[in-house]
């Protein structure tokens, strides 16, 4: 096991899933850009680092069939498979670290982050993430990205993280994907503190990408 994944299993060992800054009850806004950009319930759709994230529950209860969940944590995804019950046997359950896992080519329609890509502070880290998003989503599918806004904390869970604003995100993915619409969140931590996070749903243009990855 890697140190990053070590860390991430002691958390979601240690910690009720809604013990974590990241928590809420349902991601309004995530569910929002998702039936926006993939409104048919036939849509492959996966939630990278989604954890013990409710996504996965709102998602199969407005009808989408074709959801994947993939987390570092094979805890998190434990915490959400037994949350689920008998339909967690509908969800396509996936392990690894995302930044090596082997992804199935052009599969997905729509693909979801909210705070892992924030965590990726080097250059090389986000080349990967952007290979491996240009490697899985389909030429013409959407991807929707949560990180901390420019006002954002710059440590979540012992860790260094980086901040964005929409035009910041959109020259790291570069000219393969097309920025489409951002807003900014501002998050209610369960500790009562606010995090301000940046969504922005971006459109993939072509098989080929140039990100910034600065």
């Amino acid at each position: 096991m890697t140190d990053k994944q070590q860390h991430w299993e002691t958390v979601y060992r240690t910690k009720a899933p809604d013990a974590v800054s990241w928590y809420r009850p349902h991601l309004d806004t995530s569910l929002a850009l998702i039936e926006r950009a993939a409104p048919d319930r036939g849509a492959a759709v996966v939630d990278v680092g989604g954890g013990a994230s409710t996504l996965v529950d709102d998602l199969l209860a407005r009808g989408y069939r074709d959801l994947s969940v993939l987390d570092i944590s094979a805890a998190a995804l434990n915490v959400a498979r037994e949350r689920l019950g008998e339909a967690a046997d509908k969800v396509t359950w996936l392990a690894a670290d995302l930044l090596d896992a082997p992804l199935p080519q052009a599969r997905y329609d729509l693909w979801h982050d909210r705070a892992v890509f924030h965590f990726l502070t080097e250059a090389e880290q986000r080349a990967h993430y952007l290979r491996q998003l240009t490697h899985a989503l389909k030429p013409g599918g959407h991807a929707v990205l949560a990180t901390f806004g420019p006002q954002g904390p710059l440590k979540c869970s012992g860790l260094d993280t980086v901040r964005y604003d929409a035009g910041e995100l959109a020259r790291v993915l570069g000219d393969g994907f097309a920025l489409v619409d951002s807003t900014l969140e501002f998050h209610a931590t369960p500790f009562g503190t606010i995090q301000p996070f940046l969504y922005a749903l971006f459109r993939r243009t072509s098989a080929d990408t140039t990100g910034d990855m600065r």
